[in-house]
Formats: C-alpha cells, structure tokens, sequence
C-alpha cells in the first residue's frame, strides 16, 4: 500500500476538507516520527492518511473506525495498518503495542489542536507558531474543546515523550503540508 493507494481511497471515502486536512496533518506527523525513529515513512504516513478514512460513512462511537476495517480489507490494506487505525479509538479496546499504533494515537488529537491555535493567530500560519502560543491555549479548555487533552497527553505518555516537545515535533510536521493545510 502506497501513498496514492490511500489518497485514492480517501477521495473515495470523504469530501469534509477540513477531515481531509486533518488526515494529512496526522500523515505529515507521522513520518516526522518515522523519521525520527529510523521507521518507514511511507507505511507511517499512508497509516495517518487513513486512520479517519471512514469518519464521514461511520460518524459515531459504534461504527468508526470498526466497520471501516472491512473496508479497508476488500482495499488490500495490510493488517498491520488496520490494527494501527483500530488502535487509535480507546473504545475499540485494542491495545496500542507497536510504536506506530502509539505514534498514530500521538498524533491524531494534538493534530486539531494546532491547527486550531493558529486558526486564531494573526498570521493564521504554522510558520510563526510557537509552542508557547499552544500551552497558552492549552489552559483554555472552552478553545478547541473538542480536542481532547487527556487523549493529547496520554498519548505524548505513551509515544514515550514530553509532550511540549512533541506538540514542537508536531508543528514542525504539519509546517512541511502547511500549504495543503491551507496555513
């Protein structure tokens, strides 16, 4: 499975541009961690690119991302990226082992997050973005309240980092896509 396997499947699947740019967010994050642990970027970032593929088709707790995995099985998509998009929903209860599935759980949440804070900055660009400007928003939790920081710094425990160092790799990600992300 490729890249342009799973944009092909995407396309298919979602037309919500801002679940497409979150989607390419979470790959962008992903292969900056496959980089960072000597991991295949290309398996990571098709992983992140996929992970909400079945968001628009199965919008609720009892069907996303599970009843995509089928889905994504009639695609030819390798177990091991199904059980990593499985893994990334705490309530489907299977557990994230590998350091791809932890990235993946990484990445997903705080993902929204920034781009949220710099929805709201002037520039409106990952370029200037700080992480000082995310902690500052991190205390609002009336800001970006759908992005859920208990999941944010489980997952920065679980990936086995500090997480304003990662909320820093993750920017540095996302500013690599800023254009598709439109910041």
């Amino acid at each position: 499975m490729n890249r342009q396997q799973a944009l092909e499947i995407l396309h298919e699947y979602v037309t919500n541009e801002n679940l497409i740019r979150h989607m390419l967010a979470v790959e962008a994050a992903m292969r900056y961690y496959a980089e960072k642990y000597n991991e295949d970027p290309e398996k990571w970032g098709v992983v992140g690119l996929l992970h909400d593929f079945d968001y628009e088709i199965h919008p609720t707790l009892d069907s996303h991302p599970q009843d995509g995995a089928d889905i994504l099985r009639q695609k030819g998509v390798p177990e091991e990226y199904i059980r990593a998009i499985l893994s990334h929903a705490d309530h489907t209860g299977i557990p994230r082992e590998t350091l791809m599935e932890k990235a993946l759980y990484a990445c997903d949440e705080i993902t929204g997050l920034i781009i949220a804070v710099a929805l709201v900055r002037p520039s409106r660009s990952l370029d200037d973005l700080e992480v000082s400007s995310v902690k500052k928003k991190w205390k609002d939790k009336a800001f970006a309240a759908g992005a859920n920081r208990d999941e944010i710094e489980r997952g920065a425990q679980e990936l086995g980092i500090d997480l304003w160092e990662h909320v820093g790799n993750v920017i540095l990600a996302m500013r690599r896509v800023s254009k598709e992300l439109g910041l």
